[in-house]
């Protein structure tokens, strides 16, 4: 069993989830002894072979990995989008398992801010609906949150864009359309999976600054799945997902 913790000091796991020490942050992410295996007709095929960590409020981690070794999977599976096997999954000290699926619709819609590869916005909505859309999953929407989701469109630099069809948008534009979007509710736990897959290399780089520094100034925390090294590099604490275990390739002190 690997132990991934993102805190910079260990301490024994808490009874009480999500509580703050000297030491330690308030805990976004919790996870214990996760396990997922898909049937491959008579084998089965291990993924996550007991993963155990904790990530804190504020805090970037990075995962890289070969195609195929089970990062989406992850994330999935962290997000609540896929089930696992066995093990103990808390956001915010709320243990997911517990939940029926219209609270972990809500608590997803509230505590996490997904950014994929493809994108997935609305062609039918503009950019400005497409980042409104987050809010009204919610059950309502005030005129606040509209003000919020043109702050929003402003820092991610889309202010002459809000009212354009996302399909006139380029691909690096459309990523910052789902930035927006996924930090309309202030989420604790920002999670990004190849968020630059479709991008050049110059659009791809500008993508993480953007990212990386809205996670600070919004006190998010961060899960990166990435190719790029150089894009790892840049969070505080670097994996590789390697035969379903997470291995630490850089943890800052």
């Amino acid at each position: 069993m690997l132990l991934f913790t993102a805190c910079h000091h260990w301490t024994p796991l808490l009874s009480n989830v999500g509580v703050q020490t000297e030491e330690n942050g308030p805990i976004v992410l919790e996870a214990e002894d996760i396990l997922k295996s898909f049937p491959n007709g008579g084998d089965v095929v291990e993924v996550l072979r007991g993963v155990t960590f904790k990530l804190e409020k504020g805090q970037t981690v990075s995962i890289q990995g070969e195609s195929g070794c089970g990062k989406t999977t992850f994330l999935n599976i962290i997000s609540g989008l896929e089930s696992y096997d066995s093990g103990l999954l808390y956001w915010n000290g709320k243990r997911i398992r517990q939940q029926s699926a219209s609270t972990l619709a809500g608590l997803r819609a509230r505590e996490l801010g997904l950014i994929f590869q493809a994108y997935y916005l609305l062609p039918e909505l503009n950019v400005l609906d497409n980042v409104v859309l987050a809010s009204r999953l919610l059950g309502s929407l005030r005129s606040q949150q509209k003000d919020r989701a043109r702050q929003l469109l402003e820092r991610v630099g889309l202010q002459d864009r809000m009212q354009f069809s996302v399909e006139k948008l380029s691909g690096g534009e459309r990523q910052r359309v789902a930035i927006a979007r996924a930090l309309m509710n202030q989420p604790s736990l920002i999670l990004a999976d190849e968020p630059t897959g479709n991008l050049d290399e110059k659009t791809g780089d500008s993508i993480i600054e953007l990212l990386l520094s809205i996670a600070q100034e919004e006190a998010a925390s961060l899960i990166l799945v990435t190719h790029n090294p150089v894009h790892a590099a840049k969070t505080h604490i670097q994996y590789r997902l390697h035969l379903g275990q997470l291995d630490t390739l850089l943890h800052d002190s």
